[in-house]
């Protein structure tokens, strides 16, 4: 079974304590994984993030008051994460293997190179960010990363794109479930049945791209939500994310919008907006490189 979500704490007297930063972080809930450890449901993406405002940029969504940052080795930040961390150890933070670096061996090694640019010797939570299924080295990278947790150098380890042929073939090789698939994600494209699979073997469901890129924001049903709880669009297509049960990680590099995809913790969508929002999934919604096919 799935772990409990904790309880939101949306007391008055909570609410005139303290800054915003301090209630957003009051406010903030953490999913149980399947291991035992707890992840923080909302967190800041630094994908195309630049190197040189990353440290910045962390640092400012530290301050807002998020508990979790997700880069990886392929957005080339990872130095700049870790310097906008330094202090915060209990900033829950992800990183991810790249596709070159898959296979046993090259895992390890490229696993103490994140770790390095990162300033962390335990990284809470580290993925395979793409299966690439034409290398058919995904399961040697999982064992890998077995071993990794074992020696104590990974908290927590999961996948990226990860469809059920390629999540399948790892559990049944293994005997290892991981705790997160992070898929892309959003109103246009909410992935019901990969969801239902994750549901079924206890894996969470973590998205990417969670607000489509900005692409579906201007849609009416969306608006229509938003006008209604005087929010914008993406705080309630983030809210969608936080009831659906799913873990979030919107990206932005703008500091007035870090701090707008935080402020989401006063609101409840009804069961009326959640089927609106529900009604915009489409089979052909989807933004990014099909991991079934993707092997860059």
């Amino acid at each position: 079974m799935m772990g409990t979500l904790s309880p939101f704490h949306n007391s008055t007297t909570e609410a005139l304590a303290g800054t915003a930063s301090d209630l957003a972080t009051e406010q903030q809930l953490h999913l149980a994984l399947n291991d035992g450890r707890r992840i923080p449901q909302l967190g800041l993406g630094v994908w195309q993030t630049p190197a040189d405002q990353t440290a910045e940029i962390v640092r400012h969504a530290v301050k807002a008051g998020y508990l979790s940052v997700d880069t990886a080795t392929i957005y080339r930040n990872e130095e700049g994460v870790g310097q906008g961390l330094a202090g915060h150890p209990g900033v829950f933070l992800t990183t991810k293997l790249w596709n070159e670096d898959q296979g046993y061996d090259s895992t390890l090694r490229a696993f103490d190179t994140s770790a390095r640019k990162l300033g962390r010797e335990v990284i809470d939570l580290y993925l395979i960010h793409w299966p690439a299924p034409a290398k058919g080295l995904y399961v040697d990278s999982w064992r890998a990363m077995v071993r990794l947790r074992e020696e104590g150098r990974i908290r927590s380890i999961g996948v990226s794109n990860f469809g059920e042929t390629h999540l399948t073939r790892i559990m049944d090789e293994t005997g290892v479930v991981p705790v997160v698939n992070q898929i892309e994600l959003h109103p246009s494209f909410q992935q019901r049945g990969l969801r239902a699979f994750h549901e079924r073997h206890d894996i969470r469901t973590e998205s990417w791209s969670p607000l489509g890129q900005g692409k579906g924001l201007s849609d009416p049903k969306i608006q229509e939500v938003a006008r209604k709880h005087g929010k914008t669009a993406a705080q309630v297509v983030i809210r969608w994310h936080l009831e659906s049960g799913l873990i979030v990680i919107p990206k932005s590099a703008t500091p007035s919008r870090i701090d707008e995809n935080i402020d989401v913790f006063d609101f409840d969508l009804d069961g009326e907006d959640m089927a609106l929002i529900g009604s915009l999934d489409s089979a052909s919604g989807r933004i990014g490189p099909d991991p079934e096919t993707a092997n860059f």
